[in-house]
């Protein structure tokens, strides 16, 4: 009798708790994000959205997405497709939670998925090569594209584009690529393998400057907006949460920040000078690069960024001299050689040990003063490294006197040009400095090593294995 009271009650308990947990409303889409801890993310590998660098994941759309999953306190999982159609049906088929791939919003795509505030604008270019005897001067209009080989990216909104002008230009064609990505197109115009290609102009921009011959020939849009994608449906949870992190990443600033950040060095850089410069990466980087290698390795630094700032300074030349006396690869003073025990500032060998010693010690202090994370503390040691400790304080300083913030070179740069003025200089305690040169500077160097980056990359491993052979051939 007993047993089956007992019998009784533990039904009635799994029976209300089944007819609780059937009541229960499902979960949002929001939810079960926060309640898994973690998000999926689909995007493409390219420059603007995420690419493995060498101090790990980079890129814009990277950046952002990582910043969502730390607002919504989950973590994030990255998947990669390069099919933007595969992308699209992904997102249609709820596989992932949405895509962060530098897509542009379209009529087209918006009757197939919803987009979010759009985050940065952009035009598509047409862009060709100076040195491809098929086109005589530069392009101007649509209609000196006709009858040249034009490929784009299948599924695009360049596809889109094009598409709708060939109803006003009908002998308008071009040759869809399903199996390359952008930067491969843009490839193939360099390599003269087609006339022109359609691109971004974030793309555009980041790209030029490792193939300096490539040519905005024209817009072929109007602005156009880059956005998130979600799927469709009823349940915007997610959707609506990713709205309010943008509003609050506009709204703080944060947004422009970024987008500065991954392209302002770019926009700035001197696309005339890549050609020099790769000249010399295949020339002259080969005698040096194993003592690169060796200073970076014992200083804790990547070789790449020691020989980004050798090619700064000296164009790697070791006898290389500046009107105030600083000489040598690395270019140091006497008294940073002293401290450094460098004693001849023209021995190769001496001067990238020692600028790299001196680089670390840099980083070193930025990270102990001013507490700063990477990719900032990097850009800020480079800035101490040409212009002094003492001035960059100042700089920071008058930054933070001016509202902006301290901490971000983005707007730390936009004040140290300001230390050439007496209205600002006289209220910082190490004066005059040419607060535009460690702009420069640092711009520069971070487009040489991106070049260098790149070169190492994709570039031409049997052109550098010729310079080696010619090197050593040159020695005996």
């Amino acid at each position: 009798m007993q047993k089956s009271a007992f019998s009784i009650a533990l039904s009635g308990i799994v029976l209300t708790a089944f007819i609780i947990n059937v009541s229960a409303p499902p979960r949002t889409l929001l939810e079960r994000v926060k309640k898994s801890g973690e998000i999926h993310v689909l995007t493409r590998n390219a420059a603007t959205t995420y690419y493995e660098g060498s101090q790990g994941p980079s890129g814009l759309e990277y950046d952002l997405v990582k910043k969502f999953a730390e607002y919504l306190d989950v973590d994030l999982n990255i998947k990669i497709r390069d099919n933007l159609n595969d992308i699209i049906s992904q997102i249609e088929k709820g596989t992932v939670d949405f895509a962060a791939a530098g897509l542009t919003v379209t009529e087209e795509r918006q009757n197939r998925i919803r987009f979010t505030t759009p985050y940065q604008q952009i035009t598509q270019q047409a862009v060709y090569n100076t040195n491809n005897n098929n086109i005589e001067k530069r392009p101007r209009k649509l209609a000196d594209l006709m009858g040249k080989r034009i490929n784009v990216l299948a599924n695009s909104s360049h596809v889109e584009q094009l598409s709708q002008l060939k109803l006003k230009y009908p002998k308008l064609s071009w040759t869809e690529s399903k199996n390359t990505d952008s930067s491969e197109l843009l490839d193939m115009v360099a390599n003269k393998l087609t006339d022109f290609t359609i691109a971004d102009s974030n793309e555009v921009t980041l790209y030029r400057r490792y193939h300096p011959e490539l040519r905005v020939a024209m817009n072929i849009s109007k602005e156009q907006p880059l956005a998130w994608a979600f799927a469709k449906g009823s349940d915007d949870s997610l959707y609506k949460e990713a709205q309010n992190f943008m509003a609050h990443m506009k709204k703080t600033g944060e947004l422009a920040h970024l987008i500065k950040r991954h392209y302002h060095h770019a926009s700035k850089y001197q696309y005339s000078g890549t050609n020099t410069y790769l000249s010399k990466v295949r020339s002259r980087l080969p005698r040096y690069q194993k003592m690169f290698e060796t200073a970076a390795r014992e200083n804790k630094l990547d070789w790449r960024l020691v020989a980004a700032v050798a090619y700064q300074e000296s164009h790697w030349n070791p006898h290389a001299v500046s009107p105030t006396g600083v000489r040598g690869i690395m270019m140091l003073t006497n008294n940073t050689a002293r401290q450094l025990g460098v004693v001849d500032r023209t021995d190769p060998k001496e001067s990238i040990f020692g600028g790299a010693q001196y680089l670390r010690k840099m980083v070193d202090k930025v990270a102990t003063r001013y507490g700063l994370e990477e990719p900032e503390r990097t850009w800020f040691a480079l800035a101490a490294y040409n212009v002094g400790f003492g001035h960059l304080t100042d700089a920071r300083m008058l930054t933070k006197l001016r509202g902006d913030n301290p901490n971000k070179w983005t707007d730390v740069k936009e004040t140290l040009p300001l230390l050439r003025q007496r209205k600002w200089y006289s209220k910082t305690r190490y004066g005059y400095a040419r607060g535009n040169e460690p702009v420069k500077y640092v711009e520069s160097i971070r487009s040489y090593y991106d070049i260098l980056n790149w070169y190492l990359d994709n570039g031409k491993p049997k052109i550098a294995e010729r310079s080696i052979l010619a090197f050593k051939s040159s020695a005996l």
